[in-house]
């Protein structure tokens, strides 16, 4: 992940986008195998649902917006479900700015990976935040996905979820479906608004823009002919690559020691 001291670059085609670190953030997308993160993540990005299963390993996605003329870059991050990794699952965590934890709402395991998950969330950005004097606020959702099936088959009661979330203002709790396309824009309208990111950036509230306008998108004067202005656009850069884990190493190095050298501080641990 790109210091944010300095200005993120969005390079597609033949067009560079340049967007303040202050509007540069990370998404981080979490859960149990075979629980539907990817097919959310399609939704948000493509409003498709994909009915073949694919194993993530790990898949990164960038969109970027011209909203009123500001630009503003959102980093996803869909991580696998098996967490072969534990380290990269830790530092994954350390650089996020808002999540979505996922579980099926037929498989009672998924839920208590979620748990598991939010606990580790909420240590590792614990001991940074006392590092760094960061906000404690950490916008989070946690999503029960497959709501579509039948009552039958739910393992998990609504109460339970919400349970979860009831102490924490910045937490919330959704029930979904990706293939239905159920509470997915109310999900993500509640998450950027826990953030204090535009609501614009939800998938239902901006118009989506092609690359070939990549040009002209960072233009505050830009309008698409033959549509309603809407004040707000949107991207997906089909060329984003995924910050190397020395980069994402070096951010998170980068706002401890920005804190100043006298302090002495514990060490936060990604092992």
């Amino acid at each position: 992940f790109q210091d944010r001291a300095m200005m993120k670059t969005m390079s597609g085609g033949n067009c560079t986008l340049n967007v303040p670190a202050k509007n540069s953030y990370r998404m981080v997308v979490l859960g149990a195998s075979r629980v539907g993160k990817s097919s959310i993540v399609s939704r948000f990005l493509n409003g498709r649902f994909e009915d073949q299963y694919t194993p993530t390993i790990e898949d990164f996605h960038r969109k970027v917006y011209n909203i009123r003329g500001d630009m503003y870059q959102l980093d996803i991050l869909d991580t696998s479900g098996n967490h072969p990794f534990p380290a990269m699952r830790r530092l994954s965590i350390l650089t996020g700015d808002v999540f979505i934890l996922v579980f099926s709402l037929d498989n009672r395991e998924s839920f208590d990976e979620v748990k598991r998950l939010q606990k580790q969330i909420l240590e590792v950005k614990s001991c940074l935040k006392n590092k760094t004097k960061e906000s404690a606020d950490l916008p989070m959702v946690i999503c029960g996905n497959k709501n579509d099936h039948s009552e039958i088959l739910r393992k998990v009661r609504s109460d339970e979820g919400e349970n979860l979330v009831s102490s924490d203002e910045n937490c919330a709790y959704f029930e979904v479906s990706a293939k239905k396309n159920t509470n997915v824009d109310e999900m993500f309208y509640v998450l950027f608004s826990m953030a204090k990111l535009p609501h614009e950036m939800s998938p239902s509230l901006h118009r989506k823009i092609s690359i070939q306008y990549g040009d002209t998108f960072q233009q505050k004067s830009f309008r698409m002919r033959r549509v309603k202005d809407m004040d707000a656009y949107g991207m997906i850069s089909p060329f984003a690559r995924r910050p190397s884990v020395n980069s994402d190493l070096k951010y998170i190095k980068s706002k401890v020691l920005r804190e100043g050298q006298s302090r002495e501080r514990e060490k936060c641990t990604i092992q």
